[in-house]
């Protein structure tokens, strides 16, 4: 299992609740798009969706 700072994806922001939604509403876009394809994968759609975020595919606009 791999080890992701979430101090690291968070880039200065305090809150982790936007963070969480983002990561699990990634995942279930993921899951949905295998199930859909019929693909099989040994990847956990969770831990696709941190490395999205993780490199930047994806990225959290909160309101100020």
């Amino acid at each position: 299992m791999k080890k992701i700072s979430v101090d690291e994806m968070l880039n200065g922001k305090e809150n982790k609740y936007p963070l969480a939604v983002a990561v699990a509403k990634r995942a279930r876009e993921i899951t949905d798009n295998i199930i859909l394809e019929g693909k099989v994968v040994e990847e956990k759609a969770v831990n696709m969706a941190i490395e999205d975020f993780k490199n930047h595919k994806y990225s959290i606009i909160e309101p100020d």
